[in-house]
């Protein structure tokens, strides 16, 4: 149990989070784009999509903190691949291939990125096909973007008041620092990770959700309050249900990227077979929490409750129901 005290402190931590402002930056380029109005798929998932015959394309790309890729080049690379990854199963997609644009100070200062990049393409099974390059600049910078392929969408905007929000972390894994980066993949085996990413698209096209985001730098609660943002709902989290690693630090874990981990929106009759297809893979999943009306995100341990955002006063990317009108 957490004191009054230590739990208010908890929640100010999250509210202040630098992972918030940061996603408030997509607001700002959403706005002086105009894409935050009506669109065949609305813009503010985890990847744009383009109907595409009996399915759909989906293309995304992630560009890193240079200090990130100063620091950890090769993970750098490996992130670039791996998180794109991601972002292509949370809309219930397989990846077909990437591309980068990788900018550095000479060749000696690529290598490390373009390795990892080539780990990660391997272990993955996902081709990296092209790109650009500069190695005439001061400092190591990178953009990956990657191609997929649905045949039925899980979205950031169809999650529904009554819903349950389940999380699926990969904790099998370690901190590695300094980053609030959780590394689950780098020693896993080629087939279990590639076995680990197909259970979204299975989820999908057996229709047991329709609503998904990627656990992203937000971490558990800021990925929650985008969920929420997009779909018009509110979301109240349980912290004592959500998958923990031991010797983490709740504060430092709740704002985490893991390099496995999702939430879901589901129905409750369809909670049980959900968690079953991660669990039976070794991966950690639980109902954390309500999928509620109204906007505000929320978290509560025992008696406690606090809310972190309400989305409909401050909201994060400006791609939620109100904006498309």
């Amino acid at each position: 149990m957490i004191g009054a005290a230590a739990f208010e402190s908890l929640a100010e931590t999250l509210r202040a989070s630098r992972s918030f402002a940061a996603k408030q930056d997509i607001g700002l380029a959403t706005a002086r784009l105009g894409l935050s109005g009506a669109s065949a798929v609305p813009v503010g998932d985890d990847c744009a999509v383009i109907p595409d015959g009996d399915g759909y394309s989906l293309l995304a790309i992630e560009g890193f903190m240079n200090e990130f890729v100063a620091a950890d080049p090769w993970f750098a690379g490996w992130c670039g691949v791996m998180v794109n990854i991601s972002d292509i199963a949370a809309m219930g997609g397989r990846p077909l291939a990437v591309v980068d644009a990788l900018w550095a100070d000479g060749a000696q200062g690529a290598s490390p990125v373009l390795a990892g990049m080539q780990a990660a393409s391997e272990r993955f099974g996902v081709p990296i096909v092209g790109g650009h390059t500069n190695l005439r600049t001061d400092r190591a910078q990178l953009a990956v973007a990657i191609l997929g392929r649905a045949r039925r969408l899980l979205t950031s905007f169809d999650a529904k008041p009554g819903e349950r929000l389940i999380a699926a972390i990969d904790l099998r894994g370690r901190y590695r620092e300094p980053f609030a980066n959780w590394e689950a993949a780098t020693e896993a085996p080629a087939e279990r990770l590639r076995g680990d990413l197909e259970i979204l698209p299975a989820i999908a096209e057996a229709g047991l959700a329709r609503a998904a985001k990627d656990i992203s730098q937000g971490g558990i609660v800021g990925t929650a309050a985008m969920l929420a943002e997009c779909s018009g709902v509110g979301i109240a989290i349980d912290l004592a249900s959500v998958p923990w690693p031991d010797g983490a630090p709740l504060e430092r874990w709740l704002l985490t990227f893991p390099s496995f981990g999702f939430l879901l929106s589901v129905t409750p009759g369809n909670t049980a077979e959900v968690i079953a297809r991660f669990t039976r893979r070794g991966i950690a999943a639980a109902d954390i929490g309500a999928v509620t009306a109204g906007a505000l995100v929320t978290i509560a341990e025992g008696k406690h409750i606090a809310t972190i955002w309400d989305v409909a006063k401050a909201p994060l990317l400006g791609c939620g129901p109100g904006a498309r009108a």
